[in-house]
């Protein structure tokens, strides 16, 4: 079982360095204010006046130190109405607490001993709409850059004193606050451990986003699947940790991450689960059969045209042959062109401004593709399998997934091009020994197709009725299984009964 450590020696400053040292390296600042208070109170009050809220110092601090007559840092602490106030002569916290915005109070500069007073300006963003997890129905709220925010939306829809938050700082210059939540009772124990192992391992200088941490505590860096999942939605998050799941959420990121998660997760969205069961089912089936085609369309054309003309019926074979009558180029290399400049235009119309990239990506696409085919550089039949091909990739609700996807596609087309349908065979078997291999903290990530679980099956491919689905995942290993009673639940009575 993993269990969570912190070794010796991971702090940023220099061995032996004094608060007299890290005062002379602060002073060099232009923010950086040095305030004595000369009265029946003498003190010292050290703080970044860019990082602090004056409104705490004026009506909280100042009265209550100019007002009164304090002998001792104890006495400041028990007068000021602020909360958090700290007492200490720690000099890990001196660094760390006046660079995250508190105002340190000393009975004399340089003194070893210090209190720590919160009051950081509270700038953010208000609560906003999902951008990347759209839904028609259901919540309309989406994660923010703050951490304390976040937390609140997840608590304000999972009212249990179970739910359990645990608090890391990673990142040896940032510093940055790191969450990760877990209702205790149902996260398996191993799971969690795992999860904070990894975190606490973690090491580098800066971590500026949820993004950072997927990639450093990942099972497989070098995979191109991601074996996190990446989500923006509140309600997804609390769906998550009632099944037994962990979430982390990184101050300065609108984005949480879940885990233990499979492959068959990055492929359902937040509406199967306000639309009835069957449309769900239905649109879930349509999302996947999607995500076949934009894989294997160009492929399979590429193979069928190069090693497998007898499989093109004769009434289609016509059509293919005048289409490509005038085309000088082989297959694989006309089918590489137009994908790159699909790719082309995604990342243009994703880099530039939003009215100006829709246009890009719309009159791009038609003004490009028309003249291709009218210069004869690529056939109308390829246009309309790429241009289906692309659309079709759009259909994941994962934005992490839909990456995967578009770069996956490339070795599906190198081994068409050098052997046919057996090459695409090769490939299909080596990215599926691939995703057997696979793991999610410690988790199959394949599941739960491999080891199949047919338990799980009931919201996987499709979705059955809320009232069928009465145990948890037996991927996350939750300490309890149960959701609600099955039989209870079947019942339908009437008020009159």
């Amino acid at each position: 079982m993993w269990k969570w450590k912190k070794d010796k020696g991971d702090e940023f400053p220099a061995q032996n360095e004094t608060i007299r040292d890290i005062m002379k390296q602060l002073k060099q600042s232009k923010d950086f204010v040095t305030y004595p208070i000369d009265g029946e109170t003498k003190c010292v009050l050290v703080y970044f006046k860019t990082m602090v809220e004056p409104k705490i110092i004026n009506d909280r601090i100042l009265p209550a130190l100019k007002q009164n007559a304090l002998h001792s840092l104890e006495e400041m602490k028990d007068i000021i109405s602020v909360e958090g106030l700290t007492v200490t002569d720690d000099i890990n916290d001196f660094r760390q607490r006046v660079m995250q915005g508190h105002v340190i109070v000393q009975m004399k500069e340089n003194d070893k001993k210090f209190l720590t007073i919160p009051a950081v300006i509270a700038e953010k963003r208000e609560v906003s709409i999902p951008e990347v997890e759209f839904s028609v129905v259901g919540p309309k709220e989406a994660f923010v850059e703050s951490l304390d925010t976040n937390i609140n939306l997840v608590r304000k829809r999972l009212t249990l004193p179970q739910l359990m938050v645990k608090e890391l700082s990673i990142g040896k210059m940032t510093k940055t606050r790191v969450a990760i939540l877990f209702v205790d009772g149902i996260a398996n124990k191993e799971n969690v451990n795992t999860v904070m192992q990894r975190l606490g391992d973690i090491e580098y200088d800066q971590i500026n986003d949820s993004s950072y941490i997927t990639q450093m505590i990942a099972d497989n860096s070098n995979s191109p699947f991601p074996q996190l999942l990446d989500t923006e939605r509140p309600d997804r998050v609390t769906g998550s940790l009632v099944e037994g799941k962990i979430a982390i959420l990184v101050d300065g990121s609108p984005h949480a991450l879940t885990c233990p998660t499979t492959v068959v997760e990055f492929f359902s969205a937040s509406d199967d689960y306000f639309l009835p069961w069957h449309l769900a089912s239905a649109f879930r089936v349509i999302r996947l059969f999607a995500v076949i085609f934009s894989v294997l369309s160009t492929p399979l054309y590429v193979a069928i045209l190069t090693y497998h003309h007898e499989m093109i019926p004769q009434d289609l074979l016509a059509t293919i042959v005048s289409s490509r009558a005038d085309i000088p180029f082989p297959p694989i290399l006309e089918v590489i062109v137009l994908e790159l400049t699909i790719e082309l235009l995604r990342e243009a119309g994703a880099r530039l401004p939003t009215k100006v990239g829709q246009t890009i990506g719309i009159v791009g696409g038609i003004v490009i593709g028309t003249a291709a085919v009218e210069a004869g550089l690529t056939s109308n039949v390829l246009l309309i399998i790429v241009a289906l091909g692309a659309l079709a990739s759009f259909t994941t609700p994962v934005y992490q997934i839909g990456n995967t996807i578009r770069l996956v596609r490339f070795p599906f087309l190198i081994g068409a091009q050098l052997w046919g349908l057996v090459g695409v065979s090769m490939v299909m078997a080596f990215f599926i020994a691939h995703l057997i291999r696979l793991q999610s903290i410690g988790r199959p990530f394949f599941a739960p197709i491999y080891p199949l679980r047919f338990r799980d099956l009931k919201d996987a491919f499709i979705r059955l009725p809320f009232n069928k689905q009465s145990k948890r995942p037996i991927q996350t290993r939750p300490v309890d299984s149960n959701r609600f009673n099955q039989k209870r639940a079947n019942e339908k009575r009437d008020v009159d009964e």
